[in-house]
């Protein structure tokens, strides 16, 4: 028998965010979160997302024995806003056990129906910054910090739900050997003058801050017209500063601007800290602050996380100015592998932008809806 049982409690909560450390910790490829992280991200007073949108955790039991967990969350900007009225799913771990997924399940689409709701997606986050999709194919490769990881098994449990494809996403990665200056050395430079745009450095994390919410101001531009983007809000602005900016070195943040000095590109690239993640084992103390700081400093491995190009200056190559700025940057530090995180499988102008450098596409992930 299946019990399912509502998080209400901190002790809960803990148990809710540990959960996958107990069905990947023979995983090579699972990639912990930092556990305080994680219960900052349900906590109400901590994140923002809840002036706009609701959560409800719940986990499986079966014989007394924790076999799975999953997050029921609705964004009422996107319900409203957007006039999709969908109910979301994320967090969602299980043994392979059908009766274990079905019963967390019916939990989320029993909610969703309550709150007259027509369809559920998932696994999703609360946002466009979230974690996203279910692995189908790519399970032999390390994930990064801001994706999640899945058993192969999943897969079967959401056709066997009755759910169907909604949204296909790729990661790819390239050797940063591939990356030849030629093929945007010479356009950066043109694009630069004919614009009248300027590319600006970083090397500390506060002199990056005063455009950080203009950079999320263009992230709403550049991103709007993909399916289910719900916009930045201007609180949640200053969550994310503080969430992500301060994991990111300030020479891995590029920014581009016209002669009012006006954001019209921006980049940001992260150091793989999936090693390190794994050594630490979600926990940041006494010591494990300190195997991210030196990852900070001494990957190999980075991440492009985020790239925008304002739409008046899209197919205009202002990306070869980033690029540039990177290559300078990538080549000093000794870079070896650039990884991307999911992205669209249909966005193709994205995927032109990178087809210079031969990337390999060695992970795909799938989103599932259902009808109620």
């Amino acid at each position: 028998m299946i019990t399912i049982k509502e998080v209400l409690t901190k002790r809960d909560l803990k148990t809710f965010v540990k959960f996958p450390f107990k069905i990947y910790k023979d995983s090579k490829y699972w990639t912990p979160p930092i556990i305080s992280q994680e219960l900052k991200t349900f906590d109400k007073n901590e994140n923002p997302v809840f002036n706009d949108a609701e959560a409800r955790l719940f986990l499986a039991y079966k014989n007394n024995h924790l076999v799975g967990r999953v997050a029921a969350i609705i964004n009422w900007l996107e319900v409203k806003q957007l006039d999709q009225e969908k109910m979301r799913f994320g967090w969602f771990d299980f043994i392979d056990d059908l009766e274990v997924s079905q019963a967390l399940l019916n939990k989320v689409e029993t909610i969703g129906k309550e709150k007259g709701l027509k369809y559920v997606e998932g696994p999703v986050g609360f946002s466009n910054l979230d974690k996203v999709g279910v692995i189908d194919e790519g399970y032999d490769a390390i994930t990064t910090m801001v994706t999640w990881y899945n058993h192969p098994y999943y897969i079967k449990h959401y056709e066997a739900a009755n759910y169907n494809i909604e949204k296909g996403y790729i990661e790819s990665r390239f050797p940063f050997s591939n990356v030849k200056p030629e093929t945007f050395n010479k356009a950066q430079t043109i694009i630069k003058k004919r614009y009248n745009l300027k590319a600006l450095k970083f090397t500390k994390t506060e002199e990056v801050m005063p455009y950080v919410d203009k950079m999320f101001d263009l992230f709403n531009k550049s991103y709007s017209s993909l399916s289910s983007f719900v916009e930045i809000t201007d609180i949640q602005k200053a969550y994310f500063k503080k969430k992500f900016i301060s994991f990111v070195n300030p020479e891995y943040i590029k920014f581009v601007v016209d002669k009012d000095d006006e954001l019209v590109g921006f980049a940001i690239v992260m150091p793989s800290f999936s090693k390190a993640l794994k050594n630490i084992n979600g926990k940041l103390f006494p010591f494990g602050f300190l195997k991210i700081l030196k990852a900070k400093k001494h990957s190999k491995d980075v991440i492009f996380y985020l790239i925008g190009i304002h739409p008046d200056y899209q197919n205009k190559g202002v990306h070869a100015v980033i690029f540039n700025e990177y290559f300078n940057v990538f080549t000093e530090k000794g870079i070896e592998t650039c990884y991307r995180t999911p992205e669209l499988e249909d966005n193709i102008a994205i995927q032109q932008i990178w087809k210079h450098f031969k990337p390999e596409v060695y992970r795909k992930r799938k989103t599932y809806r259902k009808y109620f």
